[in-house]
């Protein structure tokens, strides 16, 4: 396909060359990733899709329909680190990519494609990449949200947003839950996933202790969800819920996906967890402070979004990782029993619909 094709719309479906997505690194914007595969897979359905990605979030390519395949290279933030980046430039030649998109807009996420000599290098203008990308697209900043921006690269230069995006899926067997509750020993019923942690700590709901005691005490079992760095937390949780509250934190973030496939509810931080109980179906509430359900919400949708609505706080929504106003009154002023009280609707609503 030449440039003038692409500019003008035309889409060749009969194209078989593979296409590349480089994509944003943090897990909640890696699942939106994959309502730019489905874009590109009605787009081109005979093109495979593949996913540039790191350690961290390879395992959620296990359960994303329509990616042939992760290719999974470390590269360090904050240096350039030349010898890997030619390392991946010759493993993406070998691999014979026709098109690449390039969603970050720095310089180093489009230096291997360049380097690898992909024929169409798709990206934004910006941090001077002049000679790195070759099929530029402008008007970045006047697409509203983040998945506008990066699902707009995979559409024809100039086409008109659609009036809703495809939404991220992540799918996982029934048979891999069994299996995955088996293996820790938890049982059948339904279970509250709690997942307190954030990139960010004004992101971070104060009161999931007393909602897990709360929830336990309605006899109802808690699973704290999340990665090393939320063990701290989850000790808190599970010292005031007892012996009815669950630490499922650890390293692999395969372990996390489980368990909110396994879930009955979620409730989240806005957070790379509750994107991923989102895409999998599973009721999500998303509770959100400083940053906006509008912009950052799943395209999913959630069962619930918990907001403050006790004043109206000048600074909301700040997008801050630290909360420099109002004591962090956009989080606390939310209460433990109103998000206890919302998870039980959510629970009840969702075992009426599997029983109809």
């Amino acid at each position: 396909m030449n440039q003038d094709s692409q500019l003008s719309g035309h889409v060749d479906r009969d194209d078989t060359r593979p296409i590349l997505i480089i994509p944003y690194m943090w897990i909640g914007d890696f699942v939106r990733n994959h309502t730019v595969v489905r874009v590109l897979k009605d787009r081109w359905p005979n093109r495979p899709v593949d996913l540039l990605t790191t350690s961290l979030c390879a395992p959620l390519v296990d359960y994303m329909p329509g990616v042939r395949a992760a290719l999974v290279w470390d590269l360090p933030r904050g240096r350039l680190a030349v010898a890997r980046q030619l390392a991946l430039g010759k493993l993406l030649r070998e691999r014979n990519y026709g098109t690449a998109l390039v969603l970050p807009r720095t310089w180093k996420a489009a230096i291997a494609p360049a380097l690898a000599g992909i024929p169409e290098r798709v990206g934004f203008v910006g941090e001077f990449r002049f000679g790195l990308l070759n099929r530029w697209r402008w008007g970045e900043k006047k697409l509203p949200r983040f998945i506008d921006k990066n699902a707009a690269l995979a559409q024809p230069d100039g086409a008109p947003l659609p009036p809703e995006w495809p939404v991220p899926q992540l799918r996982v067997l029934a048979e891999d839950i069994v299996r995955w509750r088996e293996a820790n020993g938890l049982g059948a019923g339904a279970a509250v996933a709690l997942a307190p942690g954030s990139v960010g700590v004004s992101k971070r709901w104060t009161y999931y202790p007393e909602a897990a005691r709360l929830l336990v005490e309605r006899g109802l079992e808690v699973w704290v969800v999340g990665g090393p760095a939320e063990k701290g937390l989850a000790q808190e949780i599970v010292a005031a819920g007892g012996p009815g509250v669950r630490d499922l934190t650890g390293n692999d973030l395969r372990n996390g996906v489980l368990a909110m496939a396994a879930a009955g509810v979620a409730i989240s931080n806005d957070s790379g967890l509750m994107h991923i109980a989102a895409a999998l179906g599973t009721p999500t509430m998303g509770i959100f402070g400083p940053t906006s359900p509008y912009l950052w919400a799943p395209l999913n949708g959630l069962a619930a979004t918990v907001v403050q609505d006790k004043s109206v706080l000048s600074c909301q929504p700040c997008q801050s990782t630290v909360c420099k106003m109002n004591d962090h009154r956009c989080m606390r002023d939310i209460a433990a029993s109103e998000v206890v009280g919302i998870a039980e609707r959510v629970l009840r609503e969702a075992g009426a619909r599997t029983t109809t």
